[in-house]
């Protein structure tokens, strides 16, 4: 696959263990949702490391220092429901203060086409660093639509954060949103006829919600 300035895949021997978890067909609906939150926190931590910052003072016990602290009211989280919600909390074990945000996108079975069904968003987000949060990057339909979306809203900073992706939702996303950063745990082989990852972990909606 073509390098891509945008395309981040984090390469971290802990994430690989967890990935090797979450990708076992015989992890229970509790351990696999508790690990996708786990890379979900691990992955931010990478990903917001332009977060806004501001400079505060702060009295230790012996004299008062000037510190940095994260901006306040700068970022918000906007899952793809319904697998994307399987993230937030991971996210904001980092950052509590966070503003999240909800885009409703099911995919069309037959086109393979994303449908929009819901939407609301945080007030000012136009303001904000906005992380669009969605565990598989497949075609890379859904997540270019959530893009758009915000981009209507008068979103300019924006990012986009998977843990599986195939190199086609990759490709798409990347082409279509060049100014957006992309940040994965991983880029597996490709997609079946089906539009499923290989070799993926399955439907992780289903597999975070125990609704198969």
């Amino acid at each position: 696959m073509k390098n891509y300035s945008n395309v981040h895949i984090l390469d971290h021997p802990l994430i690989r263990h967890k990935l090797a978890i979450i990708r076992d067909k015989n992890t229970n609906t509790k351990q696999f949702r508790e690990i996708i939150s786990e890379i979900a926190t691990l992955i931010a931590y990478e990903s917001f490391k332009d977060v806004p910052t501001q400079e505060v003072e702060v009295e230790t016990p012996l004299e008062v220092t000037k510190q940095i602290v994260v901006k306040e009211n700068s970022i918000a989280i906007v899952p793809i429901l319904r697998a994307g919600l399987g993230m937030v909390d991971g996210i904001l074990s980092l950052f509590p203060a966070a503003k999240v945000g909800h885009i409703g996108l099911y995919r069309n079975e037959e086109t393979l086409e994303p449908q929009e069904y819901y939407c609301k968003l945080p007030v000012g987000i136009d303001e904000k660093v906005v992380m669009v949060v969605d565990p598989m990057l497949a075609t890379g339909g859904s997540a270019c639509d959530a893009i758009k979306m915000l981009k209507k809203k008068g979103c300019t900073q924006i990012k986009l954060m998977s843990i599986i992706a195939a190199p086609e939702g990759v490709k798409k996303v990347a082409e279509t949103h060049p100014d957006v950063e992309i940040y994965v745990s991983t880029l597996d082989r490709c997609l079946n006829e089906n539009g499923y990852i290989l070799p993926g972990l399955g439907d992780a909606g289903d597999r975070i919600f125990g609704t198969k």
